[in-house]
């Protein structure tokens, strides 16, 4: 429906007439605010006061960017239009509707990156559950690089059927499981893309269990 929404107001901006600065203006405006998604995606967190943030506020970054985009715009303006803030701006109501379209068109920009950044944790929140809570009877752990086999740990080892095969020292499966669940919960934390998991040794190095991001 929002995608539908901005098809519609793209549109608009395809007829003929309204002010030369319109199309120029709504281009810049949306690069700016794309431009500045992990700013956006910063204040939604913040607005979440570190829980999980709820429904799609209201617009948190689209007057900041109109507001620096008419600066810019302005001074490129000849005559004292060129000098005008933008507020004054609503007193033509033919100028007056363009704004508010524009206004619309990026709030619903805006909330398709939320939309979006809201599916990506609950995807991150999805894998963190098959790794951690797809446990069987036994209280075993899924493998983070296969995803599908129990993972076998042992004082000294950790391996999988996939052939993961990790020389450990003490270890038992609540520890494992506590650092894969620390670790991707502290990415998660600060990246809403997900993590994969990799076995990698060097010539001189021991075996170990790797977690990418390709972000």
């Amino acid at each position: 429906a929002m995608e539908a929404a901005l098809q519609r107001h793209r549109a608009r901006y395809k007829s003929p007439g309204g002010p030369p600065w319109r199309e120029t203006y709504r281009r810049r405006c949306l690069e700016r605010l794309r431009s500045s998604r992990a700013k956006l995606l910063e204040r939604y967190r913040r607005a979440g006061d570190g829980a999980r943030p709820g429904p799609a506020p209201g617009a948190l970054l689209v007057q900041e960017v109109m507001e620096q985009e008419w600066r810019v715009l302005r001074d490129s303006l000849p005559g004292p239009r060129g000098q005008e803030p933008l507020e004054q701006m609503l007193e033509d109501p033919d100028e007056l509707a363009v704004l508010e379209e524009i206004q619309q068109e990026l709030i619903l920009q805006e909330q398709l990156v939320i939309e979006e950044y809201e599916r990506s944790l609950r995807f991150d929140e999805e894998c963190l559950n098959a790794m951690l809570e797809g446990l069987d009877a036994t209280d075993r752990i899924i493998c983070p690089v296969c995803r599908k086999n129990n993972l076998t740990v042992k004082t000294h080892t950790v391996c999988c059927q996939c052939g993961l095969y990790i020389s450990t020292q003490d270890m038992t499966e609540r520890k494992l499981r506590s650092l894969l669940e620390s670790t991707v919960t502290e990415h998660s934390q600060r990246c809403f893309h997900s993590p994969e998991f990799t076995v990698t040794s060097g010539m001189e190095e021991e075996t170990s269990l790797l977690m990418s991001c390709p972000v």
